[in-house]
């Protein structure tokens, strides 16, 4: 017991330095201080600490993996009633019995960026075993996901923000590039 301990109280101490550190380098970034052309590294732990420390409610256990250039793929444990109720939304009776219950999902996405836009598409979507793609994926994104969350956007361009020019993303970093 006295081995485990200390190796336990290492790897949560990384955890939280590891979101520690997204969280300064996001906030300089969200300060808009930085130079013009400065790049930004976050590191695969960086981006799963921050991940599983901003997950909402009905989310658990997420991670990032950056699959190759500009495809990520995210998982996570979601418990779709837990994560609605999260965001002050109330289920009816039914939509209960078909939303509670954690559920393994995954989520690949290919990110396009450029000119202080950037486009993601979701390439593929897994629920519990169940692959959702093509037209079908169109779909639920249209009736479900921007019924839900009428911010989110999918598969169109979007402002960045920040005077973020583009992000590169690779499996050995994600770099957010500011304009010159």
């Amino acid at each position: 017991m006295w081995i485990i301990s200390p190796l336990i109280a290492c790897a949560v101490g990384a955890a939280y330095s590891d979101y520690d550190s997204a969280r300064r380098k996001l906030d300089s970034i969200e300060s808009d201080r930085l130079r013009p052309g400065s790049r930004v590294e976050l590191s695969p732990r960086e981006l799963n600490a921050y991940a599983e420390h901003e997950a909402p409610g009905g989310v658990r256990n997420p991670r990032i993996q950056i699959l190759s250039r500009d495809v990520a793929s995210g998982t996570a444990l979601v418990d779709f009633g837990k994560l609605e109720r999260s965001q002050g939304r109330q289920p009816g009776w039914l939509m209960s019995k078909l939303l509670d219950g954690e559920r393994p999902v995954s989520v690949t996405v290919r990110i396009r960026s450029s000119g202080g836009r950037a486009t993601v598409d979701v390439q593929r979507v897994q629920i519990a075993g169940i692959t959702i793609d093509g037209g079908t994926l169109d779909f639920v994104i249209q009736n479900f996901l921007l019924a839900m969350y009428p911010n989110a956007v999918v598969g169109r361009p979007f402002e960045m923000g920040h005077r973020i020019e583009r992000l590169d993303v690779a499996p050995g970093a994600v770099g957010v590039v500011l304009s010159r």
